[in-house]
């Protein structure tokens, strides 16, 4: 989740949470298949991804943050995790351990201000905890969600944080205030009910595509304004239907890749305009229940 142009954090600059180089991590191919590739691609051109290295762990579904230089990946499925991983996004590699969140669990999101990354849910889950990214540690409790329904989408602000859709099915919004403690509060809905989308934002606008919804995966883009609330309202759509891909953000486009067992494909749209997505390339290997982030 992811403009300075240069996705940096420099002294006395706003933390930022997006940045020019997104970062696509774990995922399943189908068949119990899970695996710990990360792939990253330069946001602001187009072509295929390239391998960055490997997550600490197999999993996927887990939760994300940046603050433009660190990025963190906790949990995931594959079994369920507690474990949070680090990457630095100028750097390649594999992934380094951080710490413990407070629960295990899969299917959750995150999100960031680019100084605190919150992890929201998980499986039947309505735990919110967080960390500073800055540092390594165990995570430290937060508050709640309004509903357990795990396999949310992620994005924030510099301010807030939100969780959208969720397992079965539903179209709540929940958001939070980042640099407090407390539980989530209800934003509003997504324009149908959905599960597994992928979210990601600029510094105003929060994006979500993809995800599963009427008896099928879907190719729909939404978003909301995340200073505001209310309902989400129709962006466009998708190169092709989706469940459960990743997304990132340089604050100017957001990327959507893989969704499905063999799904390679990254889609790009240009946050700030509406309309359907364009082709930007594929992945270095499909899968579905991925998780994106994006820094440098």
């Amino acid at each position: 989740m992811s403009v300075l142009n240069t996705g940096l954090v420099k002294a006395g600059a706003d933390p930022v949470w997006y940045g020019s180089r997104g970062v696509f991590a774990g995922g399943y191919q189908g068949s119990g298949v899970y695996v710990n590739i990360m792939d990253y691609i330069t946001i602001a051109s187009t072509g295929d991804a390239t391998d960055f290295g490997d997550r600490s762990i197999v999993a996927s579904f887990a939760g994300t943050c940046s603050n433009g230089t660190r990025g963190c990946w906790a949990g995931g499925s594959a079994p369920n995790s507690n474990v949070i991983d680090y990457i630095t996004f100028a750097s390649t590699g594999n992934a380094t351990d951080f710490g413990d969140r407070t629960i295990t669990a899969g299917s959750l999101c995150g999100c960031s201000d680019g100084t605190r990354g919150v992890f929201m849910g998980g499986w039947s889950n309505d735990t919110i905890d967080y960390i500073t990214i800055d540092t390594t540690g165990d995570a430290t409790d937060f508050g709640n969600l309004v509903g357990t329904w795990g396999m949310q989408g992620g994005c924030a602000d510099s301010t807030r944080g939100v969780a959208a859709g969720g397992y079965q099915n539903t179209n709540q919004i929940n958001y939070i205030t980042i640099q407090t403690t407390g539980d989530a509060v209800d934003f509003g809905n997504l324009t149908g009910n959905f599960y597994a989308v992928a979210g990601c934002s600029d510094t105003t606008r929060g994006m979500f595509g993809g995800g599963y919804g009427g008896g099928g995966p879907r190719n729909n883009i939404q978003y909301i304004t995340i200073a505001s609330t209310g309902d989400a309202t129709d962006f466009g759509d998708l190169t092709h239907t989706c469940e459960s891909p990743a997304a990132a953000s340089d604050a100017t486009r957001a990327v959507w890749a893989g969704g499905g067992y063999s799904d390679d494909i990254i889609d790009y749209v240009t946050i700030q305009t509406t309309g359907d997505a364009t082709d930007f390339g594929d992945l270095t290997e499909g899968r579905s229940n991925i998780d994106g982030n994006a820094g440098e």
